[in-house]
């Protein structure tokens, strides 16, 4: 079983050609004694062969991949725009092994993109499901068009993978709902995250199971940070969150949703009151999204002078979103757009750790370790280059042995200082996000806090 995907690189073409033949990824000592002992004879006994297992050019040398693919470009005058495409083929854990993953590969590459196209197909082991790489020029060498990327060509794709999987007897996803309106659902549900209609459908579900009647419903979404973009007592009520351009129906998200179902769900809760009269479980639910956590954490942090760091930026995004488990205390956020970050905490918790124990507390601060980081890591690939120019000329195949361990060395330095890197560089991205979704809980707490003033005037 393979899945399979593919996506526009619009930065720079080298590095993504780096990334797939990142011999960190395309070597595992697993396999050395096994599948590869025999592509790593080859390797050792040949000069001209380059030394990563399990990557092939397709209409170019694996090599010189970079270089063929420019040379294209430049001569049909079509270096901006997409630079290549970026895609993938993921197979299930244990099904195949890696000289079986990476003939599909190609194969798959071959009939996919073979006709027109450069190609790097290259086989990661660094998982526990064996995975290939596949890196396609934009522009076709045949006829100096740029690819499209048109959904047909995503379903083409993976109809291709399953007629080569099932070549090799391997099984396939039947029936597969990644090609339709909900295709941006599956990639989010597949990272197990939370689409807006996840979290509009949970909201509502709470908001129900907390009423007595529809007047309290609606109150209960109102305080949930929701606004009703046409009058609540259509019949086709919708809903938004302040940075969604469109509202949602609720009739949209399927039909316990409807309003007559709605309804009638209310009507089951045993939330029993008098006409116009808000019930005890609206009470306690009410006064739970009533309060206003994020301002009393920023004043917190202002006592003891801590508010003006990328600490406190992650601190606070991370408070707010830390109580998974609901407590008699907890007070969930308002925005459905913080929310949905609650997948995220363990990747922002080790930003937030990051930046501690490296106490960087500024953009240039963070982008001058981003600097230092590149420097070690180019150091050390400069250094494994040149092991490897010796390995080439090595006469012996002792020393070539000896080369190819210090290069495994050198890689097992590299493969830390690389982590460390990418999640700089990820905290970077991270901070206009982090800062613009604490400016969206800020406004509805001041909202919220307005609402409460005037009623008791």
């Amino acid at each position: 079983m393979a899945t399979t995907g593919f996506w526009p690189v619009k930065g720079s073409l080298k590095d993504v050609v780096k990334y797939a033949e990142n011999p960190d990824k395309t070597t595992n000592p697993k396999y050395l004694d096994d599948d590869l002992a025999a592509a790593l004879k080859y390797v050792s006994n040949d000069d001209k062969t380059d030394m990563k297992m399990f990557v092939s050019g397709i209409n170019c040398l694996a090599v010189r991949a970079y270089e063929q693919m420019m040379i294209t470009k430049r001569h049909f005058g079509k270096t901006g725009g997409n630079v290549a495409y970026h895609g993938y083929q993921s197979f299930k854990s244990g099904e195949v092994t890696p000289k079986e993953a990476h003939d599909i590969g190609l194969k798959t590459a071959r009939r996919m993109w073979g006709k027109d196209y450069e190609i790097v197909v290259t086989t990661h082991l660094n998982t526990d499901n064996i995975h290939n790489h596949i890196v396609i020029n934009s522009v076709s060498f045949k006829t100096g068009m740029k690819f499209e990327n048109h959904i047909s060509d995503h379903i083409r794709l993976r109809e291709i993978s399953d007629a080569v999987c099932k070549e090799y007897g391997k099984s396939v996803i039947e029936g597969a709902k990644f090609y339709n309106a909900e295709k941006n659902a599956y990639w989010v549900h597949k990272h197990g995250g939370k689409t807006r209609r996840d979290i509009l459908r949970e909201d509502v579900d709470d908001a129900i199971n907390n009423s007595a009647n529809y007047m309290e419903f609606v109150a209960l979404m109102k305080n949930k940070g929701y606004v009703f973009s046409r009058s609540e007592a259509t019949d086709h009520p919708s809903v938004k969150a302040p940075t969604w351009e469109k509202a949602i129906r609720f009739d949209r998200l399927g039909n316990e949703y409807k309003k007559d179902s709605i309804l009638e769900r209310i009507a089951q809760t045993g939330n029993r009151a008098h006409f116009n009269q808000f019930s005890e479980p609206y009470k306690k639910t009410r006064a739970k999204y009533r309060q206003t956590p994020l301002k009393e954490l920023e004043y917190q942090l202002r006592r003891v002078k801590y508010m003006d760091t990328f600490e406190a930026l992650f601190y606070l995004f991370m408070e707010l979103l830390k109580p998974s488990i609901p407590t008699p205390k907890y007070t969930p956020p308002l925005s459905p757009e913080l929310r949905q970050e609650l997948r995220k905490l363990e990747q922002y918790q080790k930003q937030f750790r990051l930046l501690h124990d490296e106490n960087i507390n500024t953009v240039p601060e963070l982008e001058a370790f981003i600097g230092k980081l590149s420097m070690q890591i180019s150091k050390f690939e400069e250094e494994r280059s040149k092991t490897d120019n010796k390995r080439r000329r090595a006469k012996t195949v002792e020393d070539k042995d000896m080369y190819l361990s210090e290069i495994r060395g050198i890689s097992a330095q590299i493969k830390p200082i690389r982590d460390k890197l990418r999640l700089a560089k990820a905290t970077l991205e991270s901070v206009p996000k982090v800062q613009h979704l604490l400016d969206i809980e800020r406004e509805m707490e001041r909202i919220i806090e307005k609402k409460e003033r005037q009623k008791t005037r």
